[in-house]
This record gives C-alpha cells, structure tokens and sequence, in this order.
C-alpha cells in the first residue's frame, strides 16, 4: 500500500504512517493557529495569518514563527523603558507642557498629555524649523552645519550609503572625526544592506575608525536575531545639541541608485527639516535610546538632568513609536489629532494603507464636513503595497475624502499631516500597519501656523502636478485591477 487518501488529503508516495503523520500535523498547525493567533491581535492581522496558514499550512506556520512577534526582544524593551524613566526625570514639573502654552486649546493639551504618556517626552515651547522639500540640497545644507561642528554629532539613518548626492555629508563627518569631534553613526542592517553605497559607507567608517554600529542585526550564527521585518525607520542627525536633522529623507541619492529605479526613472521627492530649541533634546533622546539598545552604553553625559523651559517660538513634541512599546504610539496621537479636527485634515503619505480604526476616522470626518485631502503617489515603488493601498480609495471617495495622486516617475515620499491652521505632524511614519506597529519611527507633533503655512506653500507645489481622482471615473475601472487591489488588500495587514 503505497498511498493514503483522506477527504481533505491526499499524499502520494508516502508510507501509512508517514500521510497519518502529515495529516495529525496539518490538523495540529490548523487548530493551534485558531487557538493561539487572535491573542492580544488585531482581528485584520490575525485574519491574515490565518488566511496565510490555511491556504499554505507549513509555509505560513514557519512564516508566522518567524515574523509573527511584532515585538523586540525582552532586553530592548527593558532598555526602552530605562530611558522612557530617564526622559521622564527630565521634566521639572508635572504639567507635560513646558514653556508658553496659555494659548493653547484644549484638544491640543490633551494631545500632549497623551504622547507624553505614551511616548515620556513632553511639548516644548521655544522652537524653529527648517523646511527642506529638496533631497540632494538637503545633504549640502546638513554638510555645511556639520562642518561647524564642535563636540558632537549623532547620525541615524534606516537607509545609508556613499554616492555622488550624499558624500558631502559623509565627507563632513570625517572631517569632523579628524578634528576631535564624536561621531556617532547607527545605520538599520537590512534597510541598508542592498544598496552598492553602502558597502563604500562601511569601508570609509571603518578607515577612519569612527564609532558606528548596525541597528538591529540580523546575523543569526553572531547570535544576534530579532523578527527580520522589524526595522528602524528613523532618520536623525544632531549636531552638538544645538540643532536637529528628521524627516522622511534617508541619506542617499534620490534614485536610490539601483537598475531598475534608473531603468524607470524612479526618483525619491522627500520633506525633512532642521530644527532649533528644546525639541532638540527630544530628537536626541531618541538617538541615546537606540544606541543604548545596540551598544549597552548610555550616554548619561549627552542627557540633560532637566529640560529647560523656553517661552517663545513653536510648540512641538517628539513622537516616538515602534515595537519597542508596547501601544502604537504614532496611531493613536493621530487618531485624537483627526477626530478632533474642525475645518480640515490633510495628509501625504507614500504608503497609504489605513487599519480599521485610521479608515474610520477619516471617513467619520468626511462624512462630518470636514475637508478631508489625502496626497498619495500616483505609482508607487512596492506593488503589494500600492495596489492595497487603491483597494480603500473607492470606499474613501464615497464619504467624500479628495485623493490627489502624484505623478510617476517621481514616489512622493513625504510623510505628513496637517490639522485647522496651526498643527502639523511631520516625520518619518507612513500611513500603514508596517509604520503602525513594525518599524520603529520618530515624528514630530508641531503647534505652529507659521510652520503649518510652509507646509502649505510645499503642498501648492504639490498641487501643481497632482491629479484628483474622481469617484465616477474610479469605479470603472477594469474588473480585473479590482481583483487584484482586492487580494492585494487582504495581506495589507501584513505588509
């Protein structure tokens, strides 16, 4: 007897034993998987796994095994929570806001309290920004302040690499290595690790001996794993404490130099900015906290005992988030941003891909007359993510949200929101599960018109390219692009 034959099964080949075997283990991996994956587990994600696991029992189990924990490893997250202490200890009152806020409503005090909970960083008065709506000068300009740095300068980028856009700054640094002062670089393993400029980055880093180190290895025989999909998504620089490079930009030229993106003419329109006042601290705070996870040394001597009150300038706070915690930082401060909207809410993300409770808040507030504008890349770079991401445009338009998409070649890959008049949310967080609850990320929440006005004179730019996309002419679109953006969507919980 050569073959045994189940309803459900059939395995040719196989001895008795060997089809009881697999069949006993299919059965297994089905009932555990509806016993153990819905446990502290939105139910989209869950149902994905599921989905993944039914479909392919053996190739989703071990999938699961290995990317299923959306959390870091216990001894990240207890360095996580030193430094959230350390932060805490920084603010010499109780109040979470520092500085002049008399001014301020009360949704935004709420809002403040809210991240200060989540994330220990509090707002801060008596800050200036910087726009930077152009990649390669944004490099120049970041060269120039390194070049007048004198004790410090702390680097942190998910994608790094040496080329003809980003050696100025690169060039900087070693020179400010050369005169006595610190570098510090953290660059993610596996964001950086396909680029070919890369790989020049690390033989200048090792040449001249600065202090750098990958952020979240992943060299299983060094003893070194965690879930490889879990990045860090930040992009920081800090120059002697007195002032701060963030965004959505990586350090790298805006083609990301590979074949095909030059083959399709595929270039990278990013928003990053500088940054002067208290809110430096925070952005620092965030780059001693990942150091600490990847070095085990905590720059105390970096760390000012208490955070100083400044009257004056923009209010803004950091918004620290990723798996290192243990809430969705970033979700949730700007679910309380939307719903507390009154006139208008305006978002640009690269990767839209809105879990349940984003996609209801939204449409909650289209449906209430708010203005709702939602800028998106017309052609995105990862097919997955943008087919899934047009999967929800149809439902969005219904409640009256406005889609303007970007023209291709160009990936618009700026990454923020806009609420009323006076507050922006800028960083490096996209508009997706992967933002949400994988990558680590760091934005910042700013309460200022003048800040919110540049914002806008980008977006007019912006504008002047992007084309509305009509609710009557979308739902015709072929039945077969319906499928796929269909199937697309039922793994967006897992991109």
């Amino acid at each position: 007897m050569n073959q045994l034959t189940y309803p459900f099964i059939n395995i040719p080949g196989l001895l008795p034993w060997a089809s009881v075997t697999a069949v006993i283990i299919d059965i297994l991996i089905r009932v555990i998987a509806i016993c153990w994956l819905p446990y502290n587990r939105k139910p989209n994600v869950a149902l994905g796994w599921l989905m993944a696991i039914f479909l392919l029992p053996y190739i989703g189990f071990i999938a699961f095994l290995i990317f299923g924990s959306s959390h870091l490893p216990r001894y990240r997250r207890a360095r996580q929570r030193v430094m959230n202490e350390l932060m805490r200890e920084a603010v010499p009152t109780n109040d979470p806001i520092l500085g002049n806020n008399h001014h301020i409503s009360d949704e935004v005090r709420v809002a403040a309290n809210l991240n200060y909970k989540l994330g220990a960083l509090p707002m801060v008065s008596g800050n200036s920004f910087t726009l930077h709506p152009d990649n390669h000068q944004a490099m120049i300009d970041l060269a120039a302040e390194v070049d007048k740095a004198q004790r410090y300068v702390h680097v942190e980028f998910y994608i790094a690499a040496y080329d003809k856009a980003t050696s100025p700054l690169w060039d900087a640094l070693v020179r400010a290595h050369q005169r006595g002062v610190t570098v510090r670089v953290l660059v993610d393993h596996i964001g950086s690790r396909k680029y070919a400029g890369f790989k020049k980055l690390k033989r200048i880093l090792k040449q001249d001996e600065m202090d750098w180190h990958l952020m979240l290895p992943v060299k299983p025989f060094k003893g070194k794993w965690q879930r490889p999909d879990l990045r860090n998504h930040r992009k920081i620089v800090i120059i002697d404490g007195e002032q701060a490079f963030a965004g959505s930009q990586n350090a790298i030229h805006r083609s990301y130099e590979t074949r095909r993106n030059k083959r399709k003419g595929l270039e990278w329109l990013d928003l990053s900015f500088t940054a002067r006042g208290p809110i430096v601290e925070e952005l620092n705070a965030v780059f001693i906290s990942d150091w600490y996870s990847e070095t085990k040394e905590l720059l105390l001597e970096e760390i000012k005992p208490t955070l100083e009150e400044v009257h004056g300038g923009a209010l803004a706070q950091v918004v620290p988030s990723g798996p290192g915690y243990e809430t969705e930082n970033n979700l949730r401060l700007i679910n309380y941003l939307i719903y507390n909207a009154e006139k208008r809410i305006l978002i640009c993300s690269p990767y839209f891909v809105p879990e349940e409770t984003l996609l209801q808040a939204l449409t909650n507030a289209a449906l209430s007359n708010i203005r709702v504008d939602l800028i998106v890349t017309e052609k995105g770079d990862q097919f997955l993510a943008n087919m899934g991401q047009r999967s929800y445009y149809e439902q969005l338009l219904r409640t009256g949200v406005k889609i303007h998409a970007y023209p291709g070649p160009t990936v618009l890959h700026s990454k923020f929101m806009l609420i009323d008049d006076d507050i922006a949310f800028i960083g490096s967080s996209n508009m997706d599960p992967r933002s949400f609850s994988l990558n680590m990320e760091i934005s910042t929440f700013v309460v200022n018109r003048e800040v919110v006005h540049e914002i806008e004179s980008i977006v007019e730019d912006y504008d002047k390219l992007t084309k509305e996309i009509r609710y009557s002419e979308w739902v015709e679109r072929p039945l077969r692009v319906k499928m796929v953006e269909n199937v697309c969507r039922l793994w967006s919980s897992l991109l």
